[in-house]
């Protein structure tokens, strides 16, 4: 019941549902007063005592139900088969043991011994089957898959653990002693391997779906984000959304505990003055903290769009790390979209951002212009202020004097370019020409490069 448990447990874990060391025994004692007997009570047990939200309910039920659905053991031969060797067997007599298969041939020969496997499944014990499947699979560890490319190997293993050398002797030697039983075998032997294929392909959506995750994930965090095919975007979007989950419980926690810093001699001694100041309670200086402000400026023209739509799905999902965020998009003149991505979902958010002002020709000096005349009093020297862009003005002004003034009024300015550094001033690129007035300029092309920068930034306010 342990292994099973623990096989489990991994399996979980694989789909989503955070199952801890603590938990673990939790469910493992649970299901210890449960037992296995009652499959309801105990998927209800397992739910109450792992699953922490309705998605990982949801998950942990879809697990449970994959997990404890074994293959069927290959079907009995038909009638057909079973009655033309019945009739052969009742010709020659019946001298046979009841339970032991055909023991006279067609030609009068004696029927070899068969071996334990061969005896199964011509004796139709589909319970002795299955449990047979069961030990394979724990004998050729069927647990350790993590691979699609793997499936051949364990399958391979499987039927090592099930005795195929020594069936195939049986087969062989049934051919020439009982053709009708040998055909009866090899059937047999067709449904075995189709039981081993399905046990082996539902190990591998048990205990290879977090490695396959883990590297479609690698693919996609360094793949460029402009450059995503449309199959992709949606998994570019669920991979935004599990960093910004990641961001959150990595920076949110320091943030809600209280900061002591160094003891306060004096407040102590005057709080323990009526002990004759033996410090049975304790003062401590508290650091003060700013309460951060962010305000991303993104460029939604045609060329960066796409980073533009990730970008922002990004930082609105960081509320619970940075207090006040305001958000701004751009082509030709600048709007500001905050409410418009808190009120709605990314999707619908998006579209109407984009039908506002996406895909038109950057012009960033307008768009600082608008800035500076309706929101520069935003910027405090309390905020950071990340600009997300190429830095292409179509060979229009850059008005460099304005984001001058902007990064004299705010604590820092991050740019982001999504351009590789190689193309930063040639054509129309003006970064050189912002980057003095620039704290950080990096390259942010990859959702990895995306998560480094946000981590950089939200770290500094802890």
């Amino acid at each position: 019941m342990r292994e099973e448990l623990h096989r489990f447990f991994r399996a979980a874990r694989g789909a989503g549902v955070r199952v801890s060391p603590a938990e673990s025994i939790d469910a493992m004692r649970a299901v210890t007063q449960v037992g296995f007997a009652d499959r309801g009570l105990l998927r209800d047990t397992l739910l109450v005592t792992l699953a922490k939200t309705q998605e990982e309910k949801q998950a942990l039920g879809e697990c449970f139900d994959l997990f404890f659905s074994r293959p069927e053991p290959p079907p009995p031969p038909d009638d057909s088969d079973e009655s033309s060797s019945d009739q052969s067997s009742e010709s020659q007599g019946q001298s046979s043991a009841p339970g032991s298969p055909g023991q006279g041939g067609g030609d009068g020969a004696a029927q070899p011994e068969l071996g334990e496997l061969a005896q199964m499944l011509l004796g139709q014990d589909r319970s002795a089957v299955a449990a047979a499947l069961s030990g394979a699979a724990a004998a050729a560890e069927l647990s350790n898959i993590r691979y699609f490319t793997q499936r051949g190997l364990f399958q391979g293993r499987m039927m090592e653990a099930l005795g195929i050398g020594r069936l195939r002797d049986d087969l062989d030697a049934l051919k020439g002693a009982n053709p009708a039983e040998a055909e009866r075998l090899a059937a047999a032997l067709d449904g075995l391997r189709d039981s081993v294929r399905e046990m082996v392909s539902q190990a591998l959506v048990l205990y290879g779906r977090e490695e396959t995750e883990n590297l479609r994930n690698e693919i996609l965090r360094n793949a460029p984000l402009a450059r995503l095919e449309r199959r992709q975007v949606e998994q570019m979007k669920a991979l935004i959304r599990a960093i910004a989950r990641r961001l959150r419980e990595r920076y949110s926690k320091p943030r809600k505990r209280q900061r002591r810093g160094h003891l306060d001699v004096r407040r102590t001694i005057r709080k323990n003055a009526a002990w004759g100041s033996v410090p049975f309670l304790t003062a401590w200086k508290r650091r003060h903290r700013d309460r951060p402000k962010i305000v991303a400026i993104c460029d939604v023209s045609g060329s960066v769009a796409q980073v533009s739509d990730f970008f922002l799905l990004l930082i609105h999902s960081l509320h619970e790390v940075v207090d006040d965020v305001r958000s701004f998009a751009f082509s030709g003149h600048l709007i500001e979209v905050s409410d418009i991505l808190d009120k709605q979902e990314p999707e619908t958010a998006m579209r109407e951002i984009m039908s506002k002002v996406g895909f038109g020709s950057s012009d960033y000096g307008n768009s600082f212009a608008d800035f500076e005349k309706r929101y520069l009093r935003s910027v405090t020297p309390k905020t950071t202020v990340i600009v997300l862009g190429d830095a292409r003005t179509n060979n229009l002004d850059p008005r460099t004097d304005l984001l001058r003034q902007i990064s004299e009024r705010a604590k820092r300015v991050v740019w982001l370019n999504p351009e590789g550094r190689m193309g930063w001033g040639w054509g129309d690129s003006e970064m050189p020409r912002y980057a003095p007035f620039c704290n950080v300029v990096r390259q942010c092309a990859t959702a990895k490069q995306l998560e480094r920068a946000v981590s950089d930034i939200v770290a500094t306010y802890q």
